[in-house]
């Protein structure tokens, strides 16, 4: 795999609330790993909730024994969830801090993704299909047909999320898995990018003949050129030509 990673503060935030790790080469025994998160929570709770959940995932990974992706990756983010859980009842000022998080590994012509809140993951290869679901308030208006989806774009409680790492000790988290066509990629990034960039707009960029560098970054300059209201996280991975 190669992949680039950037996170950006925005136009209107002064704390960036979302972390990302990414690694093309092995994290334990897993062939790769990418995470994406991002927090929420007063001061710098949610900062704290965010690199919390990626650390703590990152280094559950590299020690763990465990081979299949899906036990290792989910006993990963449950191990963050009672973490966050209980460095909020141990500091008054982090209660109520949470984060979403999307995890996802390649091994070999399979991807493996993990995904709680509504940091989102899409597959493109020319068109652009969006992996995970959001656990948001309007996307279960959205299911349930009370809204469209162009509604749920400009809803005032878009932001509302259903399930959060951190939020509750029983923790609910979605598993995907799907095969790499030649010639795609992964895009996983936080709502501040896609609340300011729509399906078409991301897909215009994931569509030019440049480098994953340069469509990160694009991606980035889009969102905040669309007003930056929020923190933006964008990892953008390939896989290499053999392994595919």
């Amino acid at each position: 795999m190669r992949s680039f990673s950037a996170t950006d503060v925005g136009q209107k935030r002064k704390i960036n609330q979302d972390s990302i790790f990414a690694s093309d080469s092995p994290v334990g025994n897993l062939p790769n790993l990418y995470i994406v998160a991002d927090g929420m929570g007063g001061h710098n709770a949610g900062d704290f909730a965010s690199r919390y959940a990626v650390n703590t995932v990152r280094e559950f990974i590299a020690e763990s024994r465990e081979k299949n992706p899906v036990k290792l990756i989910d006993e990963a983010i449950r191990l963050a969830n009672s973490g966050i859980i209980r460095e909020a009842g141990e500091h008054e000022e982090m209660y109520g801090m949470g984060t979403t998080i999307v995890v996802t590994t390649v091994v070999g012509q399979y991807a493996y993704t993990a995904n709680v809140g509504d940091s989102r993951l899409y597959l493109f290869d020319g068109s652009l299909r969006q992996v995970t679901r959001d656990h948001s308030l309007v996307e279960e208006m959205v299911r349930l047909g009370e809204i469209t989806e162009e509604d749920a774009r400009v809803h005032p409680k878009r932001h509302y999320i259903t399930r959060a790492v951190g939020a509750a000790d029983e923790l609910e988290v979605d598993f995907f898995d799907y095969q790499l066509p030649p010639d795609s990629m992964i895009l996983m990034c936080s709502d501040g990018l896609t609340n300011m960039v729509d399906d078409e707009g991301i897909r215009k960029v994931l569509s030019r003949s440049v480098n994953l560098e340069s469509k990160v970054e694009a991606l980035i300059e889009e969102a905040n050129n669309n007003g930056g209201k929020d923190n933006i996280a964008v990892i953008l991975a390939a896989p290499d030509a053999d392994e595919v």
